[in-house]
């Protein structure tokens, strides 16, 4: 097994493994420490069917609660990331976010292989949060210290959001519900549960406010916070292709979705790692 940093702020390729095979106890520590150190694995030239998807996902944790997504028919805990040729509603998930993070255990990681590719365009981003905690001056750092922030899926799959009841045209199997109004709070600064390294958690989106401030305040510094926390400095750019597996640490890194690619198909199927 051969590990490669990518060079950039995150990110780490593994070739020389077979994901499709059993994973010795062993084999699993030692991708789960990549994990930890590099916060975005990339496994490339992999044939993994959707079976041995969900076995890689359960050697890391339990599966996590995939919510307002169907899965696909005959695996429960697999969702499908897809776009057609002609498709022309918005791209899926074009802004920064930690997915679920408006759950009360949100998960801890995050699985995408990639079965149809377009030749161009469909990176994903990814933005280290613990770089951009340690990087951010003093003076913002001290704002955003000890603040409570309220997660909620109310602007995305609530029947007025996003990918509400008026989003028409699109592939992905997407079940909005009254259920995404409720809110959670999280520490928006916080030691990560494994590494004990601290980071932002989630952003703008997904965090709809802070425990004890008026709404324009919490507006104006999420927004702020977004500008920083997706800095090119903090940024992996992944660029895929067809067999390759990406996990992704959900405690550690926030991701985006990128278009570029009009006119050619696109499917991923991806599971989340629960909380431990």
């Amino acid at each position: 097994m051969i590990i490669t940093p990518t060079g950039a702020a995150c990110g780490a390729s593994i070739t020389g493994i077979d994901l499709a095979a059993p994973l010795a106890p062993a084999t699993v520590a030692a991708i789960r420490a990549a994990w930890l150190e590099h916060h975005v694995l990339v496994f490339p030239d992999q044939q993994l069917s959707d079976d041995d998807l969900e076995a890689f996902t359960l050697a890391f944790g339990g599966f996590g609660e995939d919510p307002f997504i169907a899965p696909i028919a005959g695996h429960a805990h697999v969702i499908a990331v897809t776009r057609a040729a002609d498709e022309t509603a918005p791209i899926f998930a074009e802004t920064w976010h930690s997915d679920w993070s408006f759950q009360a255990r949100p998960p801890a990681g995050t699985c995408l292989y990639g079965i149809e590719i377009p030749p161009v365009g469909g990176d994903t981003l990814f933005a280290d949060q613990h770089l951009a905690w340690e990087a951010m001056p003093l003076p913002l750092r001290a704002r955003v210290a000890g603040l409570i922030a309220i997660h909620s899926a109310q602007r995305a799959y609530a029947p007025a959001g996003f990918y509400g009841t008026g989003d028409m045209g699109r592939s992905m199997d997407i079940r909005p519900s009254e259920a995404a109004l409720a809110t959670q709070a999280h520490p928006f600064v916080r030691a990560h549960p494994e590494t004990g390294r601290c980071g932002m958690f989630g952003c703008l989106g997904y965090i709809i406010g802070f425990e004890g401030m008026d709404d324009a305040e919490a507006m104006a510094l999420l927004t702020e916070l977004y500008h920083w926390q997706g800095r090119e400095e903090f940024q992996y750019r992944h660029r895929w292709q067809k067999g390759m597996l990406v996990m992704w640490d959900n405690r550690s890194v926030l991701h985006a979705a990128t278009g570029g690619y009009q006119g050619h198909a696109r499917r991923l199927h991806r599971t989340t790692i629960a909380a431990a």
